[in-house]
């Protein structure tokens, strides 16, 4: 969704696969000490029905069309000399340096949602509708999908700048600079983004259960969470599915949850994908995914510098620049950042499915809540249309969450404080 919009912070933000750590989680009970599960059976993994599979199986194709379409893109605009002619254009209204960066980048964004556009349509409206996903009104997606570009618009005019400018006062190292960068980039839009972003596509507020907010802040003081703030979002307006996240930096730390799982979790469900996502509060995985996306960022970087100028002194007369300080290389960066993303997703993706099965065990450990851990998980699968036993490649290229055949079976079988041995994040939780 908003493909065009997400892709104009290309340096910084192109490869963040769990920053925001969209939840397939589950449940818990919040008992200071530690009661035992209302079902000692295990639960068993469902199969995936056939319209999951056919779900699963549709996914895997429309990934693979929306990875090479996004490096044909930038591939066309460069060889078409359509970037070239862009940024003459910017040139002629922005006058100067920094206005023609601006223009330019407003621009390249209006270009990559023009292209996308019947593809992120088909993805994220017609294709949700046709599997029962989705009650999304026409008028909601478009509307969503204009303040995504205008979004994205303001940020491309806002940061396209920097780059460019450590490009022309340091061609050697701009790739140092720019990587390192990256870092105070994504503290601030992991702080704005619930404060300022968010709230433009979807109602944020308190939760309207009043009792299962109590229940849910006293185990926020177990986790030794001070001043966390717990927000119920309306995304029944979008879709049917169900998730929880945590998002924010500081005073805008947040845990969300849509309004969709608590309609279709137990409240035991719900109270374990809280217990989950104070995990990656308590553990430190935001920080951890900051660093990440820093090093992605870095690493990207360094390839545009060592590649770039090869390609630009064999195609210079089909690009129509000579260097790549000049702002019609952008979708040069974009091109060579999405080959260099692709290539080390297994390896960010594989990070990303740590992190999330950490989280998942400080749910257990935290809730001892198996039974309601592994139901919650079996409910995430039927109403997503998940399929609980992936493939190889997907699980390598596309999974930023460990499959959940796999959760379910760790909710099934991870029992330390059965057999009195210790519990890893015991010294973290108050009892």
């Amino acid at each position: 969704m908003r493909r065009a919009a997400l892709a104009v912070l290309i340096l910084a933000f192109a490869f963040l696969p769990a920053l925001s750590s969209h939840a397939q989680q589950a449940p818990s009970q919040v008992s200071a000490s530690a009661p035992a599960p209302p079902s000692s059976a295990p639960v068993s993994v469902p199969p995936a029905s056939e319209k999951a599979m056919r779900y699963y199986r549709t996914g895997n194709v429309l990934w693979v069309i929306g990875t090479l379409w996004g490096l044909l893109v930038p591939t066309l605009l460069l060889f078409t000399g359509i970037s070239a002619r862009m940024r003459d254009a910017a040139r002629r209204a922005g006058r100067n340096w920094f206005f023609t960066i601006a223009i330019y980048g407003i621009l390249f964004t209006l270009v990559m949602t023009v292209l996308s556009l019947p593809l992120d349509y088909y993805e994220g409206f017609v294709r949700p509708h046709a599997y029962g996903l989705s009650d999304q009104t026409v008028a909601k997606w478009w509307s969503d999908e204009i303040k995504g570009v205008i979004v994205g618009c303001i940020g491309i005019a806002l940061f396209l700048w920097i780059p460019y400018l450590l490009l022309r006062k340091s061609p050697r190292r701009w790739w140092l600079y720019s990587g390192l960068a990256a870092f105070p980039l994504l503290v601030l839009l992991l702080f704005i983004t619930p404060i300022w972003i968010e709230p433009l596509f979807n109602k944020f507020g308190p939760m309207h259960d009043k009792a299962l907010e109590s229940q849910i802040l006293a185990l926020a003081d177990r986790a030794g969470i001070e001043g966390g703030r717990v927000y119920e979002v309306n995304k029944s307006v979008d879709t049917k599915t169900v998730n929880a996240y945590v998002t924010g930096f500081g005073g805008s730390k947040r845990i969300v949850l849509w309004d969709t799982t608590l309609a279709k979790m137990s409240p035991p469900e719900v109270l374990y994908v809280m217990g989950h996502e104070m995990g990656h509060y308590v553990l430190g995985h935001t920080w951890q995914l900051i660093f990440l996306g820093t090093a992605v960022a870095l690493f990207g970087a360094w390839v545009i510098h060592l590649t770039a100028g090869e390609l630009i002194a064999r195609y210079r007369d089909r690009f129509g620049f000579t260097e790549l300080a000049d702002v019609a290389s952008l979708p040069l960066m974009g091109l060579l950042f999405g080959v260099v993303s692709l290539v080390i997703s297994p390896a960010a993706l594989a990070f990303g499915r740590h992190v999330e099965h950490e989280a998942d065990r400080f749910g257990l450990e935290i809730t001892r809540d198996n039974h309601d851990c592994a139901t919650a998980f079996v409910k995430l699968q039927q109403e997503n249309l998940s399929n609980p036993r992936p493939g190889l490649l997907y699980k390598l290229w596309r999974a930023d969450h460990p499959p959940l055949g796999e959760r379910i079976d760790f909710c099934n079988g991870y029992r330390p404080w059965e057999t009195g041995q210790p519990l890893r994040y015991g010294d973290k939780i108050r009892k």
